[in-house]
């Protein structure tokens, strides 16, 4: 079963909201296969916490324009890594050290990648171990 088409867009919302706000490496992933707790994750990030908790305001403005409120909000404060639950679709808006460090989009590399219009494709390689720089070994 894949995700919804509620889910997808709503993902598809949120991740034009980051891109707006200039994060990088934007991408929603459907992790509908792997989890039965959510649809979709949507990643992004951002050099800075300022710029974090930007994008993470801009997410939510827009969210709630199309009628969704999230059911769980965290990290928002330290603005290193933030995680809005909307339960369809869990967001995480991450600094770019936790982004490397954690390295969500290797964890979750099975899951097939969802296309949104107006986002390039990410950066990030998905395969191979970081080095300690964060930068993945070739």
């Amino acid at each position: 079963m894949s995700a919804s088409n509620d889910a997808i867009a709503m993902a598809r919302t949120a991740a034009l909201a980051a891109d707006e706000k200039l994060a990088s490496d934007v991408v929603v992933l459907d992790v509908s296969e792997q989890l039965v707790i959510t649809d979709c994750f949507v990643i992004a990030s951002a050099p800075n916490e300022r710029q974090v908790n930007a994008i993470v305001e801009n997410i939510e403005d827009r969210l709630r324009e199309s009628g969704h409120k999230p059911v769980r909000r965290e990290g928002t404060r330290e603005g290193r890594w933030a995680l809005l639950d909307y339960v369809d679709i869990v967001i995480h808006v991450q600094h770019t050290d936790e982004r490397n460090f954690y390295a969500l989009d290797r964890l979750w590399k099975d899951c097939p990648e969802v296309p949104v219009e107006g986002i390039e494709p990410r950066q990030l390689p998905i395969d191979g171990p970081a080095d300690e720089a964060g930068e993945p070994e070739l």
